[in-house]
Formats: structure tokens, sequence, C-alpha cells
């Protein structure tokens, strides 16, 4: 019988780990699936591990895409299901609501999902979507925003691009384009480094740097 830890262990392999699962329903959008898991980066030690891999050295464009797309169809073979990757579509599977479904992400302050583990650096390489029904453990009742007295992910963004009252993608381009705008590029948005949570998960500023290029190209 298939189980989580299992499912974690294969993970970890390729420096991967589970980052919430749930039990969807018809309205989910995850088809016939029983059981689905979200998996993302292990920090710190997933940047190493990816930028050894033969889709980093090849040269060619998508690296991270293609080498989520080989690893992660594997881990859903050997558990008897099926990967699901967010740039499958249009139309796009629904994973800013799958993660909130979990019950280990929520939505943060400035409108961004925030993970119990990797705060606001929280990203999703893909998900098993298993045909039958596994055991899920409990899960934490509250997002770590609710005790985060100072909350300094609502002032951290130089521009404003980021606030209670969402995301300013344009003005976020623009900043990137000035002088100001070369700590976010070079070591990650300002806005999700600030997070507590996220200070504490290990990700490296070279992978932020990757990812912030990779937005704004």
């Amino acid at each position: 019988m298939t189980t989580l830890q299992a499912i974690g262990e294969r993970a970890l392999a390729h420096r991967l780990a589970v980052f919430g699962a749930f039990h969807p329903k018809e309205c989910d959008g995850a088809g016939s699936a029983k059981t689905l898991i979200l998996v993302g980066p292990d920090e710190p030690g997933f940047w190493n591990h990816f930028t050894s891999s033969p889709e980093w050295q090849d040269g060619a464009p998508d690296p991270m895409d293609r080498w989520s797309k080989r690893v992660i169809t594997a881990l859903a073979a050997a558990s008897g299901g099926r990967a699901i990757f967010p740039s499958d579509g249009p139309p796009y599977p629904p994973f800013f609501n799958w993660a909130l479904r979990t019950g280990r992400s929520w939505r943060s302050p400035v409108k961004l999902l925030v993970h119990d583990r990797a705060g606001l650096m929280v990203s999703f390489r893909g998900a098993l979507a298993l045909g039958e029904r596994i055991e899920l453990p409990a899960t934490a009742v509250s997002s770590p925003c609710e005790s985060c007295a100072d909350r300094p992910c609502l002032t951290a963004c130089p521009v404003g691009a980021l606030t209670v009252s969402g995301y300013d993608v344009a003005v976020c381009h623009t900043h990137l384009d000035r002088p100001g705008g070369r700590d976010c590029i070079s070591c990650g948005c300002r806005v999700r480094r600030a997070c507590p949570v996220s200070q504490a998960y290990g990700r490296l500023p070279e992978q932020s740097a990757y990812h912030m290029g990779q937005f704004h190209r």
C-alpha cells in the first residue's frame, strides 16, 4: 500500500519535499484523483542538486521545468499515479487553490501563498495525483501570519508593488528595470525574503536570482 511517508522518502532522493496533500472533491478540478500531493524544493540542498542535473548542464531552455517533468513524472509512476504541473494548460491546474486545500498553505497579508515550512518562498514543482485514497496526517490549524506581530511583508517592497491590496506586476517590472531593483534581481523579492518563515527555509540567493531572471526576461 502506498503511504505518504514512502512518497516523501522517494521525493527526498531528488531534494523534493511533500508540501501538502488532500483528498480532492469533484469541484477541486483534480479529475479522478482520490489523493493529491503537492511537491516543492527541499531546502537547504535543492539548488545544488538541481544544478548538477543534465537539464541544467545541457544549455537548453527551461531546465527547471524539464527537470521537474522528468523527475516528478517518475515519482508519480512509482507511486501508482500521474503527474500534474503548473505549466499544464491552458486551462492551468489551480495550484493556488490546491495549496489552500492542503491546510499547510494560506493566503498571506500580501495575497501571496505562505507555507508552513517555506513561508513566502513557497513554490510547487508539481503534483502527484493518486487513484487511491491514502491516509494523511493532521495539519496546522492556523497560518504563521497570525502569530507574526510585525508582518514585515507589508512594508518590505521598496516601490509598494506588493501590499495588502495585492500585486501590481507592472510597478514591479518597472522597478526591476532600474538600478534600485538590482537587489531584488540578484537576491530575490524583498517581500518574500522579509517573511520570518522564509528566512528559516534555507533557499539560496542563486536560486532566487534564477527565478527572478525567468520572471523578468
